[in-house]
């Protein structure tokens, strides 16, 4: 009898997802495993929903957003009761382990699981990009983009009305999104967690700019800072400036993911079911420096990705 091993989405949901889920399913199958599929995250292993994939169940899915499997916030395994639950119904299903598919929320259950005996092996897929022992996550590329083009017309309006933006970027905890996509659609500023801006020095700067002839000016404001629309009214107050505030929002999860996306998730897929099936276990796969590679878990969560302080300094002196 095959060795069955299980396949979760959980947490926030992120283009590439999919991607990940048809590669686990694929290369598993190719090495002899029968591939079961747990639905709705960590809420299906409580649940028992299920679902065994095949070849063809997971075919026509690289190309599209979200998750087929479904997702969903589980506070249960937070709880010994409930994580003693996931485990009974991991032991009943017969499966040898377990491929999960999320972000830093997944990668703690993941490590909860191994410590009861669970044999994990761990994807990193957000749009934040927040996980330490990878440079990039699966739906990244994919969100930066999205979020990019949003702001290339947003700016269309800034420039028609003479107005500064407040766009409002996703990251609760960390600005690596705000940061690149300030890069990439050259932003005047950007304001991220990692460091508090200089309001005074800030509308100073803009006011600036006005005298020197721009048109618009554009700040990617993370949403871990607080109020955007509070951040907004300081700036008027501050230059008499008419600003106004754009909140990308759920857009930035959502949509087909990029060619780099589904890349990246292909290879994370065949690392996961390679790492899993060489027996090597509770491991986060990763990406550095354009090597696909992998790091214990346990460190992983213990440890915090550094914020890019030199792209700051490179959008700063770009964006004068």
């Amino acid at each position: 009898m095959a060795k069955r091993v299980g396949i979760i989405t959980s947490g926030g949901d992120a283009p590439g997802m999919n991607a990940a889920v048809r590669a686990v399913a694929r290369y598993g199958i190719s090495l002899g495993y029968d591939m079961i599929g747990i639905k709705r995250g960590f809420k299906g292993l409580l649940d028992d929903e299920f679902q065994t994939l095949t070849l063809r169940s997971v075919s026509g899915i690289i190309n599209t957003g979200g998750t087929v499997l479904h997702t969903g916030r589980c506070p249960e395994t937070k709880t010994k009761t409930g994580l003693n639950r996931a485990v009974k119904t991991i032991n009943e299903l017969g499966l040898a382990g377990m491929i999960i598919i999320g972000g830093d929320g997944s990668l703690a259950a993941g490590n909860a699981l191994s410590q009861k005996g669970v044999k994990v092996v761990n994807i990193p897929a957000s749009i934040d990009n927040d996980i330490y022992g990878t440079d990039e996550t699966i739906g990244y590329d994919t969100a930066l983009n999205t979020a990019v083009e949003a702001i290339d017309k947003i700016r269309d309006t800034a420039t028609s009305h003479d107005r500064i933006f407040v766009v409002e970027i996703m990251g609760r905890e960390h600005g690596f999104l705000t940061l690149d996509v300030g890069l990439a659609a050259g932003c005047e500023y950007i304001v991220v967690p990692e460091i508090k801006p200089d309001m005074n020095k800030l509308a100073q700067e803009l006011t600036r700019g006005k005298e020197r002839g721009k048109t618009s000016e554009i700040i990617a404001f993370a949403e871990g800072c607080g109020s955007s629309h509070d951040f907004a009214k300081q700036v008027e107050n501050l230059t008499g400036l008419e600003v106004r505030v754009s909140n990308l929002g759920y857009i930035q999860r959502g949509g087909r993911p990029t060619a780099r996306t589904r890349i990246l998730a292909s290879k994370f897929g065949q690392a996961a079911m390679s790492l899993f099936h060489k027996g090597q276990y509770n491991r986060l796969v990763g990406l550095i420096n354009g090597q696909i590679t992998s790091t214990p878990v346990s460190q992983a969560i213990k440890r915090e990705k550094k914020f890019d302080e030199k792209t700051l300094k490179l959008l700063r002196s770009l964006s004068i």
